[in-house]
Protein backbone atom coordinates (compact mmCIF):
# COMPACT_ATOMS: atom_id res chain seq x y z
CA UNK A 1 0.00 0.00 0.00
CA UNK A 2 2.87 2.37 0.70
CA UNK A 3 4.53 1.70 -2.66
CA UNK A 4 1.53 2.94 -4.62
CA UNK A 5 1.43 6.13 -2.54
CA UNK A 6 5.14 6.68 -3.15
CA UNK A 7 4.79 6.13 -6.91
CA UNK A 8 1.81 8.48 -6.98
CA UNK A 9 3.71 11.13 -5.03
CA UNK A 10 6.71 10.93 -7.37
CA UNK A 11 4.56 11.05 -10.52
CA UNK A 12 2.45 13.96 -9.25
CA UNK A 13 5.53 15.88 -8.15
CA UNK A 14 7.19 15.43 -11.55
CA UNK A 15 3.94 16.40 -13.31
CA UNK A 16 3.73 19.53 -11.19
CA UNK A 17 7.34 20.55 -11.85
CA UNK A 18 7.24 19.87 -15.59
CA UNK A 19 3.88 21.60 -16.07
CA UNK A 20 5.22 24.60 -14.12
CA UNK A 21 8.26 24.75 -16.42
CA UNK A 22 5.98 24.66 -19.48
CA UNK A 23 3.80 27.41 -18.01
CA UNK A 24 6.78 29.55 -17.02
CA UNK A 25 8.74 29.36 -20.27
CA UNK A 26 5.63 29.61 -22.41
CA UNK A 27 4.29 32.47 -20.28
CA UNK A 28 7.54 34.36 -20.72
CA UNK A 29 7.20 34.00 -24.49
CA UNK A 30 3.60 35.24 -24.36
CA UNK A 31 4.63 38.17 -22.18
CA UNK A 32 7.39 39.28 -24.56
CA UNK A 33 5.17 38.92 -27.63
CA UNK A 34 1.89 40.32 -26.30
CA UNK A 35 1.85 43.26 -28.71
CA UNK A 36 2.44 41.24 -31.84
CA UNK A 37 -0.39 40.44 -34.19
CA UNK A 38 0.71 36.91 -35.00
CA UNK A 39 -1.21 33.77 -34.27
CA UNK A 40 -0.74 33.13 -30.55
CA UNK A 41 -3.42 30.46 -30.11
CA UNK A 42 -0.87 27.63 -29.86
CA UNK A 43 0.89 29.32 -26.97
CA UNK A 44 -2.34 30.28 -25.21
CA UNK A 45 -3.62 26.71 -25.56
CA UNK A 46 -0.34 25.35 -24.17
CA UNK A 47 -0.49 27.81 -21.28
CA UNK A 48 -4.05 26.78 -20.39
CA UNK A 49 -3.19 23.07 -20.54
CA UNK A 50 -0.09 23.66 -18.40
CA UNK A 51 -2.24 25.52 -15.87
CA UNK A 52 -4.69 22.61 -15.78
CA UNK A 53 -1.79 20.21 -15.31
CA UNK A 54 -0.44 22.29 -12.44
CA UNK A 55 -3.86 22.50 -10.82
CA UNK A 56 -4.65 18.79 -10.96
CA UNK A 57 -1.14 17.67 -10.01
CA UNK A 58 -1.21 20.03 -7.02
CA UNK A 59 -4.67 18.90 -5.89
CA UNK A 60 -3.73 15.22 -6.23
CA UNK A 61 -0.53 15.69 -4.26
CA UNK A 62 -2.73 16.02 -1.17
CA UNK A 63 -2.38 12.68 0.62
CA UNK A 64 -6.07 12.48 1.53
CA UNK A 65 -7.20 11.93 -2.02
CA UNK A 66 -6.86 8.56 -3.68
CA UNK A 67 -5.02 9.75 -6.74
CA UNK A 68 -5.21 6.56 -8.77
CA UNK A 69 -8.99 6.73 -9.08
CA UNK A 70 -8.66 9.88 -11.18
CA UNK A 71 -7.16 8.05 -14.14
CA UNK A 72 -9.75 9.29 -16.69
CA UNK A 73 -8.73 12.90 -16.03
CA UNK A 74 -5.06 11.90 -16.23
CA UNK A 75 -5.76 10.29 -19.60
CA UNK A 76 -7.58 13.41 -20.81
CA UNK A 77 -4.72 15.64 -19.66
CA UNK A 78 -2.27 13.38 -21.43
CA UNK A 79 -4.23 13.75 -24.67
CA UNK A 80 -4.37 17.53 -24.21
CA UNK A 81 -0.60 17.68 -23.64
CA UNK A 82 -0.04 15.49 -26.73
CA UNK A 83 -2.12 17.98 -28.74
CA UNK A 84 -0.08 20.88 -27.35
CA UNK A 85 3.11 19.01 -28.23
CA UNK A 86 1.84 18.43 -31.76
CA UNK A 87 0.84 22.01 -32.44
CA UNK A 88 4.14 23.32 -31.07
CA UNK A 89 6.18 20.88 -33.15
CA UNK A 90 4.11 21.81 -36.19
CA UNK A 91 4.85 25.48 -35.58
CA UNK A 92 8.61 25.18 -35.14
CA UNK A 93 9.10 23.63 -38.58
CA UNK A 94 12.71 24.20 -39.62
CA UNK A 95 13.07 27.79 -38.42
CA UNK A 96 14.98 26.70 -35.30
CA UNK A 97 16.67 23.72 -36.84
CA UNK A 98 15.52 20.16 -36.42
CA UNK A 99 12.84 19.77 -33.78
CA UNK A 100 14.70 17.06 -31.92
CA UNK A 101 18.12 18.74 -32.09
CA UNK A 102 18.57 19.61 -28.43
CA UNK A 103 21.92 21.42 -28.58
CA UNK A 104 20.63 24.84 -27.56
CA UNK A 105 17.78 23.77 -25.27
CA UNK A 106 17.65 25.69 -22.02
CA UNK A 107 14.50 27.00 -20.35
CA UNK A 108 16.16 30.06 -18.79
CA UNK A 109 19.44 31.09 -20.42
CA UNK A 110 18.94 29.86 -23.97
CA UNK A 111 18.01 31.85 -27.03
CA UNK A 112 14.37 31.97 -28.14
CA UNK A 113 14.72 28.75 -30.15
CA UNK A 114 16.23 26.98 -27.14
CA UNK A 115 13.41 28.14 -24.89
CA UNK A 116 10.85 27.11 -27.47
CA UNK A 117 12.39 23.66 -27.74
CA UNK A 118 12.47 23.43 -23.93
CA UNK A 119 8.72 24.09 -23.94
CA UNK A 120 8.27 21.34 -26.51
CA UNK A 121 10.42 18.92 -24.51
CA UNK A 122 8.66 19.52 -21.20
CA UNK A 123 5.25 19.35 -22.90
CA UNK A 124 6.27 15.92 -24.20
CA UNK A 125 7.38 14.87 -20.71
CA UNK A 126 4.09 16.07 -19.20
CA UNK A 127 2.16 14.03 -21.77
CA UNK A 128 4.22 10.93 -20.90
CA UNK A 129 3.82 11.40 -17.13
CA UNK A 130 0.06 11.96 -17.26
CA UNK A 131 -0.26 8.91 -19.51
CA UNK A 132 1.79 6.85 -17.04
CA UNK A 133 -0.44 8.06 -14.19
CA UNK A 134 -3.53 7.12 -16.18
CA UNK A 135 -2.26 3.63 -17.03
CA UNK A 136 -1.10 2.93 -13.48
CA UNK A 137 -4.41 4.25 -12.15
CA UNK A 138 -6.40 2.07 -14.55
CA UNK A 139 -4.45 -1.03 -13.56
CA UNK A 140 -4.68 -0.17 -9.85
CA UNK A 141 -8.45 0.38 -9.90
CA UNK A 142 -9.07 -2.79 -11.95
CA UNK A 143 -6.97 -4.81 -9.51
CA UNK A 144 -8.77 -3.29 -6.53
CA UNK A 145 -12.20 -3.91 -8.09
CA UNK A 146 -11.26 -7.51 -8.91
CA UNK A 147 -10.19 -8.12 -5.30
CA UNK A 148 -13.39 -6.54 -4.00
CA UNK A 149 -15.57 -8.68 -6.29
CA UNK A 150 -13.72 -11.84 -5.30
CA UNK A 151 -14.02 -11.03 -1.59
CA UNK A 152 -17.71 -10.22 -2.06
CA UNK A 153 -18.31 -13.54 -3.83
CA UNK A 154 -16.66 -15.50 -1.00
CA UNK A 155 -18.60 -13.53 1.59
CA UNK A 156 -21.97 -14.22 -0.06
CA UNK A 157 -21.52 -17.99 -0.33
CA UNK A 158 -24.59 -19.81 0.87
CA UNK A 159 -24.30 -21.54 4.24
CA UNK A 160 -25.37 -24.92 2.89
CA UNK A 161 -22.77 -25.04 0.13
CA UNK A 162 -19.52 -26.65 1.01
CA UNK A 163 -16.24 -25.69 -0.54
CA UNK A 164 -14.42 -28.28 -2.61
CA UNK A 165 -11.61 -28.54 -0.12
CA UNK A 166 -13.82 -29.64 2.75
CA UNK A 167 -15.37 -32.93 1.83
CA UNK A 168 -17.60 -34.98 4.07
CA UNK A 169 -15.95 -38.09 5.47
Amino acid sequence: MALDRLVSLILRGAELVFAAIVAGVNGEYLHHNKGTHGSQWRFIYTEVIAALGIFFALIWLIPFSSTFTHWPIDFLLSILFWIAFGVLVNLVGSSCGAVFNWNNVHPVHGDQCGKFKATIAFTFLCAILFLASALIGLLWTRKRDHKARRADAVHHRRWYRRSHRHSVV
